[in-house]
């Protein structure tokens, strides 16, 4: 990315991070990541909020931590979508909406409106290294400041100062941005592979109430900290006839050439496929690969393990675990073939990898709209159990605000025994069980060769 306003080096294992500070970012660009943004025509004011109302004021090195920190914003790929249009969260979780062309604060609903309203795309302002913020569903108004408030404005009015009125520096933040969340936004139920030379995660695309998103989106990356978003590589809504909507907790297998994306929609499980780990991914049967109903409890929350002689199992389940081997073809399986197990304490989420010969089966507990949420898991001999449970990995920290930790998935790192486990967590500070955010960290073994508990890293 040209001209990064704010590079930062993060080492995953520690807590060390290091921030640069560059120039300005190039015109019709705003990395992600902490920023704020000062007016190019008020020298020294920047965006802020107060009283959850946007506007442009007054921030030195002297000003109160409050000040900088509500005048420091994390950018994330716009919610609503669109390429080169961004989102703006601030501390406290909220996002910078307009309402009556009126720029606030205010909680992701989830709705349509609310994603549009909180939606910016970026544009070349009126300076060298200056951008301006286009409203994504008003196309041609403008994020301006007008007597020091925010509005969203038509570019007719006051066209003297108009363009310098609506331009903006992205500087250094404020206040210093988190490592994580790792994919900037709201999203859950991340599932992380190595695929083709890259780490790619599929999440459930997240922020919407009752779960109701209907698009799968594939994110990539080389060292785990600098992700590509490759945009929406299914959406049931369009491409999948037999569901419309509430998307969630994909997972990806490759086999012969191919790549599946095991996926939730409206409570069963299908099965995509593509010739690229970044999608774009075809229904392949036209029917739920495991329909509603087809066992007791949730036909949901699918994972794919495969081991070393080739044979791939299928997991899934809520309320009740299942596997099962699948076929060569990896889109069919033998139902007489069913395994369901008991695991202590399991809610979904199964998820199983294999070291020196130890199958680990890790699932979560709870539920998600719970800071309770958490991870347990079990070992084994075989792929299908039975199972030894051995306790709990991964659970809330309060001291960090880390509330709900969950649902994750595991990766080795190629050629090594280094290994990761990406989850999700409640969205810091504000978020809940439909507002959540996904992040890394390393996944130890101890000298008995069983999980040691994941330190989270912020």
């Amino acid at each position: 990315m040209r001209n990064l306003a704010r590079a930062a080096t993060v080492l995953l294992g520690s807590s060390m991070v290091v921030a640069v500070a560059a120039g300005p970012a190039a015109a019709a660009e705003i990395p992600t990541g902490a920023r704020s943004l000062e007016s190019v025509n008020l020298t020294g004011r920047y965006i802020r909020h107060s009283d959850y109302l946007g506007s442009v004021a007054a921030v030195t090195s002297s000003s109160t931590a409050q000040l900088k920190s509500d005048a420091t914003f994390t950018v994330t790929p716009g919610l609503a979508g669109g390429a080169g249009c961004v989102s703006f969260q601030a501390a406290n979780g909220m996002w910078l909406r307009h309402r009556d062309f009126r720029v606030r604060l205010e909680t992701n609903a989830g709705t349509a409106t609310f994603l549009a309203d909180a939606t910016f795309c970026v544009r070349d302002g009126s300076v060298s290294g200056s951008v301006r913020l286009e409203s994504s569903n008003y196309p041609g108004r403008f994020l301006r400041h007008r007597d020091n408030q925010l509005w969203v404005d038509p570019s007719t009015t006051n066209p003297g100062t108009f363009a310098a009125d609506s331009s903006f520096r992205v500087t250094t933040p404020w206040v210093a941005g988190r490592r994580s969340p790792v994919i900037k936004g709201l999203y859950g139920d991340p599932n992380i592979a190595y695929l083709n030379g890259r780490y790619y995660i599929y999440p459930t695309t997240d922020g919407y109430a009752g779960w109701s998103g209907t698009r799968f989106k594939a994110f990539s990356s080389t060292d785990l900290v600098n992700w590509t978003d490759h945009g929406t590589v299914l959406d049931l809504a369009t491409q999948v006839d037999w569901s419309s909507g509430r998307a969630w907790a994909p997972t990806v297998a490759y086999r012969n050439g191919r790549y599946y994306l095991y996926f939730c929609g409206d409570t069963n499980i299908g099965v995509a496929t593509s010739t690229s780990p970044a999608g774009p991914f075809t229904d392949a049967l036209g029917r739920p690969l495991i329909a509603a109903g087809f066992r007791s409890g949730q036909m949901i929350d699918p994972a794919v393990f495969t081991d070393d002689d080739g044979q791939s199992y299928l997991y899934w389940g809520n309320g009740y675990a299942y596997a099962v081997p699948l076929n060569a073809d990896m889109i069919s399986f033998d139902p007489a073939r069913v395994t369901t197990f008991g695991l202590p304490n399991f809610r979904e989420a199964p998820f199983v990898v294999k070291r020196n010969g130890v199958y680990h089966m890790t699932y979560s507990v709870d539920d998600t709209r719970s800071e309770n949420y958490h991870v347990e898991y079990a070992t084994s001999t075989s792929p299908l159990g039975p199972w030894t449970h051995r306790g709990t990995i991964l659970s809330k920290n309060l001291n960090l605000g880390i509330k709900g930790p969950g649902h994750h998935s595991i990766v080795q790192a190629p050629g090594t025994d280094t290994w990761y486990v990406a989850y999700h967590r409640f969205a810091i500070p504000a978020g809940d069980g439909t507002n959540r955010e996904v992040t890394i960290d390393p996944l130890r073994f101890g000298a008995d060769g069983m999980i040691m508990p994941v330190v989270p890293i912020l």
